[in-house]
């Protein structure tokens, strides 16, 4: 009888403990450009795996303490980024990562908004795309890549660097789109899929394919990360076949052809 009982208990017990000690919350810092898609895809990863995705935003790089590379140098903690590849080359370089984790996610273009209601400029061609920066009244940029490329390539491919110098605007740490929805900036440019999510814009369509900058967007388990497993199944998943209809429709591209990336260990 003593040991019935001994066995009911140890059963009560690991009833009340298996849920939580198997299930995780996987934190992912994430920037903007695949936010959106993420959000998305979250609910079934959870339904697959049991797993919950918390996300924590900030951009890829730039200056804001909101800045994911800000937010692991002061311990913050993370399971996984999410970001640029370029800046995740940089956290690797730093040994922030987990050695070997890295997967690459999607593609994400640029494009352009204006203001709901107003006139819809035609940015097809790159003379229509110079005509219209020309004429606008002002322009608004990322913080982040695409804004790097906007403002430091983009004007100069136009040959307009003069005449936007004093017109364009960097926007840092929020999405352009939501200050184009004020009337702060006429036109707005960032990753399509940063701006699809915004109310009160009116996208008007990606750079001319000649002009148009290509941001790839990878994944990494971190080094520091409490749930490495999960961590790599989420990004495993993101990378999979199954969810590209859905990584489409928040305008961003599949990857075609994944850089080489040497992996230095594997994932424990």
């Amino acid at each position: 009888m003593q040991n019935i009982y001994r066995s009911l208990l140890a059963i009560l017990l690991f009833s009340a403990v298996s849920t939580p000690v198997l299930a995780k919350e996987v934190t992912v810092m994430i920037s903007g450009g695949f936010k959106a898609a993420l959000e998305k895809l979250a609910p079934q990863f959870t339904a697959n795996s049991g797993d919950t995705v918390v996300l924590v935003s900030g951009p890829s790089m730039g200056n804001t303490p909101q800045a994911i590379p800000a937010r692991l140098a002061r311990g913050e903690q993370a399971d996984v980024v999410i970001m640029v590849g370029d800046a995740l080359n940089n956290l690797d370089q730093g040994n922030w990562l987990q050695p070997g984790s890295r997967v690459e996610i999607a593609d994400s273009p640029i494009g352009m908004v204006v203001r709901q209601g107003e006139p819809k400029p035609d940015i097809k061609r790159a003379a229509d795309l110079r005509s219209t920066l020309l004429h606008a009244t002002s322009v608004a940029y990322s913080d982040s890549a695409s804004g790097r490329y906007v403002s430091g390539q983009l004007f100069k491919k136009l040959s307009i660097e003069a005449q936007m110098k004093e017109k364009a605007h960097k926007v840092e740490r929020i999405p352009v789109a939501s200050e184009v929805a004020k009337g702060k900036y006429a036109l707005g440019f960032q990753q399509v899929s940063e701006l699809l999510p915004v109310p009160g814009v009116t996208f008007i369509g990606e750079l001319p394919e000649e002009l148009q900058h290509i941001t790839r967007f990878a994944g990494a388990v971190t080094a520091n990360a409490q749930h490495r497993q999960a961590g790599k199944a989420l990004l495993d998943f993101l990378s999979s076949a199954e969810v590209q209809n859905t990584i489409r429709a928040t305008g961003m591209r599949s990857v075609q052809a994944e850089r080489p990336v040497k992996p230095r260990d594997t994932v424990q």
